[in-house]
């Protein structure tokens, strides 16, 4: 999903609330002692412990030689909130959050394209002071014990985009579309994300001397954020662009793993694309889910969860019964045909459906995380989830119709720690995992 552009927004923005905790009673004070009580769990953990990157064999993530599944969410806001000093302790709230919930990987926006607190001012022109946010991130995600998924490009106009790639080159005089497709073909274009791409992996972090193709805070990279390209609905034009990229990183950057960042839906000479896709719109993006992650370079691949949005006549029963075949296919595609790692980075439930109720947030929440438990338990490819989105108290602006504050509903906030906590004891949490270790120890 994506979000704002300057202070106004589009969908998924974030929720806000008044503080962290609120007077409940039984299990909402359980919660909270908790939560507290491991204030500083993953604090300077990090600085102690040498760092291992995440590797992948086969079909999944590995770290310090063991099976890595993953709890984790999004925070796209991370960069932003930390060029200013006001708004910087949010960043730290929410990596200390998602620490305490046995979180372990974090995807956010390593890009701001000619939008306010832009990174990247036009083409090759960098922002240093939002470029040093940037470093805090990472500093402060080890700090935490958080790793990173860096996404590199918005598809959408939040941000900046693909959108603002091609207004540079148009005003410039070189663009060959005024179509934002152009992007994916524009040979000045493409030169212009190569530039910028280059320019984040060999960035030398200012806090801790290290570039960020060396550092393993960074889980991996993610070239683009929901990829469509409506003018090819053959899929060849996106395909060229995700070989030509994904080859192009990999030059600079052999030790990050890498995906795409697809919503996850099947091309029109795939079979799954009347039995699996949500409609027949789905296969004419000019995306393709097997295409697209097959390419060598590419190192798992990345799904989308959002049947509310993909549908407007189905109930909520239906969409579970969805989301679980979804799901199954995906990861049968990991396992059969893929032999790769697949990541359903985003997941959510509006709140603004007709008939939306909190409680079903939790059960659309069981199914996905029940989905990647069951994988977890076979050695299958289903990775790891990253729930859309997380935010702490008082960011009521950012919010969109997905974003929860997790303490603010003590079901949720169980619910996340208790899949942490269950993916844990599948595979032995590593040194670096301590505070995940801690965590769940206490809840035996």
């Amino acid at each position: 999903m994506v979000l704002r552009s300057s202070p106004t927004y589009r969908r998924k923005m974030v929720v806000a609330g008044n503080g962290l905790f609120y007077p409940i009673v039984g299990f909402a004070s359980c919660v909270a002692f908790i939560y507290m009580s491991f204030g500083g769990l993953g604090t300077n953990l990090q600085e102690k412990t040498k760092l291992g990157f995440v590797e992948r064999n086969g079909t999944q993530f590995m770290l310090d030689g063991k099976a890595f599944y993953i709890n984790g969410w999004n925070s796209y806001w991370l960069m932003d909130h930390s060029v200013d000093e006001y708004t910087k302790p949010r960043v730290r709230e929410i990596l200390q959050a998602g620490a305490k919930m046995g979180l372990t990987v974090c995807r956010t926006w390593a890009f701001n394209d000619g939008d306010y607190n832009a990174l990247q001012i036009s083409p090759g022109r960098f922002n240093e002071q939002v470029f040093k946010a940037l470093d805090h991130v990472i500093v402060e995600a080890r700090q935490q014990g958080i790793r990173l998924l860096f996404s590199l490009v918005n598809n959408l106009q939040a941000y900046g985009g693909k959108t603002q790639y091609v207004k540079w080159a148009w005003d410039e005089g070189v663009g060959l579309s005024a179509s934002n497709d152009s992007f994916f073909f524009d040979p000045s274009i493409r030169n212009y994300f190569k530039n910028y791409v280059k320019t984040l992996l060999t960035r030398k972090n200012t806090l801790n001397g290290i570039e960020y193709r060396d550092d393993p805070t960074i889980f991996a990279w993610e070239l683009i954020n929901e990829p469509r390209c409506i003018t090819d609905a053959s899929g060849d034009t996106l395909q060229d662009w995700i070989e030509e990229m994904s080859a192009f990183v990999k030059a600079i950057d052999k030790k990050h793993l890498l995906t795409v960042g697809l919503e996850g839906f099947y091309g029109p000479k795939n079979p799954k694309r009347l039995t699996v896709n949500p409609e027949m719109w789905a296969s004419r993006l000019g995306s393709d889910f097997i295409r697209n992650s097959k390419i060598p370079n590419i190192d798992f691949a990345s799904v989308h969860i959002y049947p509310d949005h993909w549908f407007h006549d189905k109930e909520f029963h239906e969409n579970l019964k969805f989301v679980s075949k979804w799901m199954h296919s995906h990861i049968e595609d990991g396992d059969k045909e893929l032999n790769k790692p697949v990541m359903f980075t985003e997941y959510g439930l509006s709140n603004q459906n007709k008939d939306f109720e909190p409680s079903q947030r939790d059960r659309f929440y069981k199914v996905i995380l029940d989905a990647i438990y069951k994988s977890a338990k076979k050695n299958g490819s289903g990775a790891g989830s990253l729930v859309w989105q997380l935010f702490v108290g008082g960011m009521d602006k950012y919010n969109d119709e997905f974003g929860i504050v997790p303490w603010e509903r003590p079901s949720t906030y169980k619910l996340i720690i208790e899949q942490s906590c269950r993916l844990a004891r599948l595979h032995r949490p590593t040194q670096q995992q301590r505070n995940l270790k801690n965590l769940c120890s206490q809840r035996q």
